[in-house]
């Protein structure tokens, strides 16, 4: 099994780092604190953050076609201009605010931005799926089709567009779903890799968080609590580990002009103080170089 060592490139500390997320035309990388209700923008070539502060909790981001980017933050879908530092509100959230809100996502080959979202208490499973395709707004999946899903997470969609991935952390699962990229339908779900739970007898080695497909089709997945990030085969085999110095990666992306470097946001948030004495730079943003390639980030289209 292959083994890769991450190393700190910015000591953010942020809280809820998420979904970094490569911009191929400006070659940085955009990222968000959750809890921090921060915008991130990071330049590798000057090791410069630049942050911008948002009214609520942002859930996850996407690069738009006519610039800028698309952000699912806790009250709803928004345009985010950079250069002006503007949000533009799409649309409304779909659901009750006030104990749901986005979570991980990203677009689909169609241009479709696609966000998870959460129910916070955590104490159901009332986890859904909500898609933003040309500024409306609908459900993907939900509880009503009793899914089982806590919080939804992981989201990555394959090259052929017949298939997507969903993790649901709290459960410590992956699943494949049946896809039609033409229509933006999703259909059968079944178990890609499931990952031990703690008190189990195999060794608790963290839960599925954000991920991402390598050009290979391989899937990439964060494991919070865990300080690695385990790369699993098409057949959802563990064919490799990164470590993190970290034990709460949260999500990944695949940046450098040659899309092989592999970027790890972390977070603080839930962590102890003995453990953050002992991790410092928890909440931070990690990079390791690959010997596989990413794929460039579909863009939302208006």
């Amino acid at each position: 099994m292959r083994e890769w060592q991450a190393e700190l490139v910015l000591d953010a500390r942020a809280q809820l780092g998420e979904c970094p997320l490569w911009s191929v035309a400006e070659q940085c990388l955009y990222w968000i604190d959750i809890a921090g209700r921060r915008l991130h923008r990071y330049d590798p070539a000057t090791s410069l953050d630049r942050v911008w502060w948002v009214p609520c909790e942002p859930g996850c981001i996407a690069l738009a076609e006519k610039g800028g980017l698309v952000a699912a933050l806790r009250d709803g879908f928004y345009r985010f201009y950079p250069q002006e530092g503007l949000l533009d509100k799409l649309a409304d959230a779909p659901y009750d605010s006030r104990d749901m809100r986005f979570n991980d996502g990203r677009c689909d080959s169609a241009g479709r931005f696609w966000a998870g979202a959460m129910y916070e208490p955590r104490t159901a499973e009332l986890a859904a799926m909500f898609c933003l395709e040309r500024g409306a707004t609908r459900l993907g999946w939900g509880p009503q089709q009793d899914l089982g899903v806590k919080v939804s997470n992981g989201l990555a969609f394959a090259a052929d567009g017949q298939s997507l991935f969903q993790s649901d952390t709290p459960n410590h699962v992956i699943y494949r779903f049946a896809f039609d990229a033409a229509s933006g339908q999703v259909g059968e779900r079944k178990v890609f890799a499931r990952l031990p739970a703690k008190g189990e007898d195999a060794v608790y080695g963290g839960r599925p968080d954000g991920a991402a497909l390598d050009a290979e089709g391989c899937y990439w997945s964060a494991q919070y609590e865990g300080g690695r990030v385990l790369r699993f085969s098409p057949q959802g085999e563990i064919i490799g580990i990164v470590r993190v110095p970290v034990t709460r990666p949260t999500m990944i992306a695949f940046g450098g002009a040659d899309l092989r470097t592999l970027y790890i946001t972390s977070a603080r948030e839930g962590a102890s103080d003995d453990e953050l004495a002992r991790q410092p730079q928890a909440g931070g943003l990690f990079a390791v170089r690959l010997d596989v390639a990413g794929r460039p980030e579909p863009l939302y289209q208006d």
